[in-house]
């Protein structure tokens, strides 16, 4: 069984972690031992646990968890040079990781919280030699999508990386409303999961304009409602939450 090394033991890498658990022999680096081993109690599993002090990635295949400014703090603390290096930090580009650790290919990649169920869609870009590699890696927590540029990435970190947020808003609101009107806070629960499974299985196979309508009917209770989110600029605010990350993401690469 192949060795993923995670430099980094936050919620992300323990998503990834748990998408590749079974397929991938865990290996997890980090500052603090109590949290390496809180990370492995949650994984479930029995990982390697080191310390990120001259650690060396010499050969690995390291998937970089860390937050964006620590890069370079970290950079020094690793030795060696990965066989492949793949990044999950938002905004980071190619060229600052390139000049703080050492790997033969670097790709950037985007998954969401959904890796740690296997349904994370991650998108990628980089170096063309580690495309074959991250990919056949990443698909084990999901489905992937190779971008052709940096930019792109920073887009999609916007929509899927982020995404999940505004769904749970979203689905959070919604149960509310439910609540609102009289139906039971974990039956308005219930209601709502069967809404998002059957909608994420319908959304694959029809363009969303065409769903709504088809749901529609004239004079109805989704005009109805429809209406009320039109009125309250669900729409654009959806826009602009999608443009407010983005821009996010090119400060954060600046």
């Amino acid at each position: 069984m192949q060795t993923a090394t995670f430099i980094g033991n936050g919620n992300m890498a323990l998503s990834i972690a748990k998408g590749l658990r079974g397929k991938y022999h865990i290996e997890v680096v980090g500052r603090d031992m109590e949290k390496l081993e809180a990370f492995e109690k949650a994984l479930g599993i029995h990982i390697d646990k080191h310390l990120m002090d001259n650690f060396d990635i010499g050969g690995k295949k390291v998937i970089l968890c860390i937050k964006p400014n620590n890069v370079e703090e970290v950079g020094k603390k690793l030795t060696g040079k990965a066989d492949l290096l793949i990044s999950v930090l938002a905004g980071t580009p190619i060229k600052t990781i390139k000049k703080h650790i050492k790997a033969k290919a670097i790709v950037r990649s985007m998954p969401n919280l959904a890796a740690s169920i296997g349904r994370s869609l991650t998108t990628l870009t980089g170096d063309p030699s580690g495309k074959e590699r991250a990919t056949t890696l990443l698909n084990a927590i999901g489905t992937t999508l190779w971008l052709n540029s940096e930019k792109e990435i920073d887009i999609a970190t916007a929509l899927a990386g982020s995404g999940p947020a505004y769904l749970a808003l979203i689905a959070e609101a919604f149960t509310d409303g439910a609540v609102k009107q009289g139906l039971g806070r974990e039956d308005a629960r219930k209601v709502m999961r069967g809404l998002f499974d059957g909608f994420g299985m319908l959304v694959q196979e029809k363009h969303p304009a065409l769903l709504k309508d088809e749901v529609m009917s004239p004079g109805g209770t989704t005009a109805a409602g429809y209406s009320a989110l039109e009125e309250g600029n669900v729409r654009a605010a959806c826009i602009d939450a999608i443009q407010a990350a983005y821009e996010r993401a090119t400060e954060l690469s600046s």
